[in-house]
């Protein structure tokens, strides 16, 4: 049984955060939008919401190496089959209704979902690359 790489996972889940971000202000104009909400929902500011948010990112970045050899599918599609998994459950149905903005953020903008699942799309990139494990050893049998 192999370990996380932990080097590689708080790379891919940094790197990947940088990738959501810019895709974020290509898509919506803003820089920093997600921590800027952050910092602003919890009265912390924005350097808590930076901090914040990409420690999500990282984080993720290392539940994901934890779980990749159990998930379905080839090395590339678990990646974007975990970041549609957590878009949907972790964002769709609950952040964004927390926030006030309904499911997947459709009392916002009708743009909503498909901002939010192409910028956790263009997140799973850095996992796909950094992110290497054999997901062949978990099915053999002893």
């Amino acid at each position: 049984m192999k370990t996380i790489n932990w080097k590689n996972a708080v790379i891919a889940g940094f790197l990947g955060t940088v990738l959501f971000d810019l895709i974020g202000l290509l898509l919506t104009g803003n820089w920093w939008d997600i921590p800027g909400i952050l910092g602003a929902k919890t009265g912390l500011g924005l350097t808590y919401g930076v901090l914040g948010h990409y420690g999500n990112g990282i984080l993720l970045a290392i539940l994901f190496a934890g779980i990749a050899p159990s998930l379905w599918g080839p090395k590339w599609f678990t990646p974007i089959l975990f970041v549609v998994a957590e878009t949907i459950a972790l964002v769709w149905l609950f952040m964004l209704p927390l926030l006030g903005a309904g499911v997947a953020g459709m009392e916002m903008s009708p743009m909503m979902p498909v901002i939010t699942l192409l910028r956790h799309l263009v997140y799973a990139i850095p996992l796909i690359l950094f992110i290497q494990y054999d997901y062949k050893s978990v099915l053999k049998v002893k």
